[in-house]
């Protein structure tokens, strides 16, 4: 691919990667470092890497609108499973950047390489699940911007841009966390209405949302480690300062103690003790 040559560093693939609009330059450029990473023909940080932006890069549409705004479809309808999808290409595609960006973000931190490991390969698998989902959604007549997304994915994480520990609970274990707990009943729904092959790309985004939320439990408790604190209360702080409103159950909480996510730490901050 034409970018290649630019990737100088970890660092700079992952921030050229963010800066990218063109989805395609996007997630190939996410992927190609992830590779060349893994790879180790990369340093972590380099003096030519690009500033980081305020914003991730991204074409004209869609139309960016409050949550509240968002419309709500039946998935026995075709309309409904395309608003799905739609919604779905937009999460991931946050994640994407999301990933990138703790990786590009938080590059002069005092953790271990395996980290940027961690997080590439969660930067990678989200570049996977964004194009999956594209292409599902041109099966069915439609792509990814024909729908109005909101921002809140993005809003969550640029508040916790000086802060990588409340980075690490606001994101992986609050947004992709609340993904295993909604993925499977949409996936029974997707398969009801019989659409199989939608179903199964939320299969596959499931089992690795799961690896996801792992690796932010890991290095979550691995930052309350090193500062003797107490994980459960500290992500309970932390999301108390840095994430507006409640919880909302249910929780998959079987998933979330696989992920290494157990209930101390989530079920304290529910609006109801469901």
């Amino acid at each position: 691919m034409s970018e290649a040559p630019r990737l100088t560093s970890l660092r700079g693939g992952a921030t050229l990667a963010i800066l990218a609009a063109d989805l395609d330059s996007k997630t190939e450029l996410a992927q190609e470092t992830a590779t060349r990473w893994f790879e180790r023909r990369l340093s972590l940080r380099s003096p030519l890497d690009p500033p980081l932006p305020e914003r991730p890069g991204r074409p004209e549409k869609p139309d960016l609108v409050p949550p509240r705004h968002m419309e709500k479809r039946s998935l026995h309808t075709l309309k409904g499973r395309i608003a799905l999808l739609h919604a779905i290409a937009h999460i991931e595609l946050n994640a994407v950047d999301l990933a990138l960006d703790i990786v590009a973000r938080f590059a002069s931190e005092r953790v271990p390489q395996s980290f940027f490991d961690g997080w590439m390969q969660v930067a990678y698998e989200e570049a996977k699940h964004f194009r999956m989902v594209r292409d599902r959604l041109r099966q069915l007549g439609a792509d990814y911007g024909d729908l109005p997304a909101h921002d809140g994915l993005w809003q969550a994480a640029h508040s916790t841009r000086n802060d990588l520990t409340a980075r690490l609970a606001v994101v992986p274990l609050i947004l992709e966390a609340r993904g295993l707990d909604v993925t499977p009943s949409l996936q029974a729904k997707m398969v009801e209405t019989g659409d199989m092959e939608s179903a199964a790309i939320l299969d596959v985004i499931y089992n690795d949302e799961k690896g996801h939320v792992a690796v932010g439990a890991k290095w979550f408790r691995f930052l309350c480690a090193r500062e003797r604190k107490d994980p459960a209360a500290a992500f309970q702080q932390l999301v108390r300062a840095n994430f507006r409103g409640s919880l909302k159950a249910p929780f998959n909480d079987i998933a979330r103690a696989e992920a290494g996510l157990t209930p101390t730490f989530y079920r304290a901050l529910t609006s109801t003790s469901s």
